[in-house]
């Protein structure tokens, strides 16, 4: 993947379609993403190795003493909970074996849970700048504090993990139906360094509300846990904990996109995307954000729409971000995330066909998708 994306880069930088001295501004932009998204990384691993995932996951199933629907339930907000915190990434990759697990053990069926977390990866990455590098991008975009952000975004959130939830309950309720014997609580061998870790991760909400730049806050967060595991775990701290390759690949989609747009990729995208703040208006944007995210990937079409959505105000960029972090549900690799969840899945021997995820995301996505943009425009409306 990482391969393709510096082929295309190279390419385009080669052959003069993008200048050097716009890749240098592509790269300087994307800098502080880029270090985000590594410390966010490091971040989450270093969370899976402390457990503190599967005691999470353990929790949840004791605090719904052996009734599905109320587990059900509560890994929604677990999954809500981490992808807020950590990115919707983190919960594709590393939330969804425990939870796999977790259900295999207790006898349940696995596939609404697959669903549900990869669901709620997608819809539930609305709320923070850290919750999606999509928000990231739009908060440096448009210079939003991230107080205001979330400000804006807490409502169409609430309406988008709901509906999530809502939709995929009824799908699945039959699924769902019985019980389970309550299991044991994990055994967690060092303390000090699961509630050290435990710590790192919810203060992020506080310090960025606060005021602190994301891109900060994460990375010294991540830090003071590797000094953590330094003294406690220094086994665990290996090069491969860093997503160099990652990394790559989101820079280069960001050089391809800049090249496709300095040669009539601008027009286009005006056409298509229109103007205006009004509620159809915002419907349009972030029915193409949706679109695009499907036949492309939620990140490259961000990317080629964000410089008309942005022209256009706040509202209109933030209906983008609805359309790009809800609307990739249909087609298996409209996210990044959602390509790394299916892994996981086939490695726990949950198949997921792309029909199946497919017929589900038709029936439901758009009606996520309508309720969270007008909500979204409804409390602009009042904003005004």
């Amino acid at each position: 993947m990482w391969r393709y994306s510096s082929v295309a880069t190279l390419a385009a930088v080669v052959t003069g379609l993008l200048p050097w001295h716009a890749a240098i501004e592509v790269a300087a932009r994307m800098a502080p993403i880029l270090v985000f998204l590594v410390a966010i990384t490091v971040l989450a691993e270093l969370a899976e190795v402390a457990l503190v995932f599967d005691v999470a996951a353990r929790e949840a199933a004791h605090l719904a003493r052996g009734r599905t629907p109320l587990l059900f339930l509560l890994v929604a907000v677990l999954a809500t909970v981490t992808t807020v915190l950590l990115g919707l990434d983190t919960t594709a990759v590393l939330l969804t074996p425990v939870v796999l697990s977790l259900a295999q053990q207790l006898g349940l069926s696995p596939l609404p849970f697959a669903m549900l977390t990869v669901w709620l990866a997608n819809t539930a990455s609305l709320l923070l700048p850290v919750s999606n590098l999509t928000n990231l991008l739009a908060l440096r975009r448009l210079h939003l504090s991230p107080h205001a952000f979330f400000e804006r975004m807490w409502l169409p959130t609430v309406v988008s993990v709901t509906l999530t939830v809502v939709v995929l309950g009824l799908r699945y309720h039959r699924d769902l139906r019985g019980g389970y014997e309550v299991p044991r609580q994990p055994r967690v061998e060092d303390r000090v360094l699961f509630v050290l870790t435990a710590l790192s991760c919810v203060a992020l909400v506080p310090a960025i509300l606060l005021g602190g730049d994301p891109t900060v806050v994460v990375t010294v967060a991540a830090a003071v846990l590797v000094l953590v595991f330094a003294v406690r775990r220094r086994d665990v701290l290996r090069v491969r904990l860093v997503p160099w390759r990652l990394a790559l690949f989101v820079l280069g989609l960001a050089l391809v996109v800049e090249a496709f747009l300095r040669h009539g990729g601008d027009r286009i995208v005006a056409a298509v995307t229109g103007s205006g703040s009004d509620v159809p208006a915002l419907l349009q944007v972030a029915g193409v954000g949706a679109v695009s995210s499907n036949l492309l990937n939620n990140l490259p079409a961000y990317l080629v729409v964000e410089p008309n959505a942005a022209g256009g105000g706040v509202d209109r960029l933030l209906a983008l971000l609805v359309g790009t972090n809800v609307g990739p549900l249909v087609l298996l690799w409209g996210s990044l995330a959602t390509l790394l969840w299916r892994e996981r899945c086939r490695a726990r021997g949950v198949q997921v066909s792309a029909r199946h995820f497919a017929a589900i995301g038709l029936l439901g996505m758009p009606l996520v998708l309508v309720a969270t943009t007008v909500t979204l425009a409804l409390g602009a409306a009042s904003l005004r």
